[in-house]
């Protein structure tokens, strides 16, 4: 009975040992898309930027002081911790969104549509898609059945293996060892993968060199 406890016990030790491995390259795969997205965000609105010369002055001025009020919402949107701060960000995000989009198109409206003119169409098109797609990223998550079912096999492997050190008459360190380094790896496995309240955060350093690199120019 005590051989075929251990054969248990290892086969569950070793079935979590590739679970948490998946799970922690799942984390950090999102963990590197939103560090992805966060700097062709920083991209697109820089080159939108300096795309806005193509349209009438009053319009690029415009559009230049509507990226600028943009940029600092997407600052904002990296660094805020609070849901009621969240929602206002993006509140004015999507109003931001909304002028831009119309400060952009008016001039192709008003007169007649130039390929040079398009150029700054497609700049701001990409500087919304690229907020769409940091929204997306944030929002991939490791699935909440995939975190239940983890645990689950957790706590199975942490009870066997309990039972067995007592059978064996084991330290209570020896005990102890296991359930410390398991939630050491799932607490770094849920931190890498919740892209707000963790510790290890996307800092916008991107976005935040854009910023003041258009208050300098």
């Amino acid at each position: 009975m005590r051989h075929d406890l251990d054969v248990v016990v290892a086969a569950t030790l070793t079935l979590l040992g590739l679970i948490i491995g998946f799970s922690f390259s799942m984390a950090t795969d999102r963990y590197d898309q939103r560090k992805n997205c966060e700097e062709a965000e920083a991209n697109a609105i820089g080159t939108e930027y300096v795309r806005a010369d193509l349209l009438p002055s009053a319009d690029a001025a415009r559009v230049r002081a509507l990226l600028v009020q943009y940029l600092d919402q997407r600052v904002l949107f990296y660094k805020t911790h609070d849901d009621d701060e969240l929602r206002h960000i993006n509140d004015a995000t999507a109003k931001l969104q909304t002028e831009l989009w119309s400060a952009v198109t008016a001039p192709s409206v008003a007169s007649q549509p130039t390929p040079v003119m398009a150029l700054a169409v497609s700049g701001m098109n990409d500087v919304l898609n690229a907020q769409g797609y940091t929204q997306a990223a944030w929002w991939n998550r490791i699935p909440t059945a995939a975190w239940v079912m983890m645990l689950l096999i957790a706590i199975s492997a942490n009870v066997m293996f309990g039972y067995g050190s007592r059978r064996a008459k084991a330290g209570a360190i020896h005990v102890l060892i296991l359930p410390l380094v398991l939630a050491i790896a799932l607490f770094l496995i849920a931190d890498i993968d919740s892209p707000r309240l963790g510790v290890i955060r996307v800092h916008p350093q991107n976005l935040i060199s854009l910023a003041q690199s258009l208050q300098a120019h």
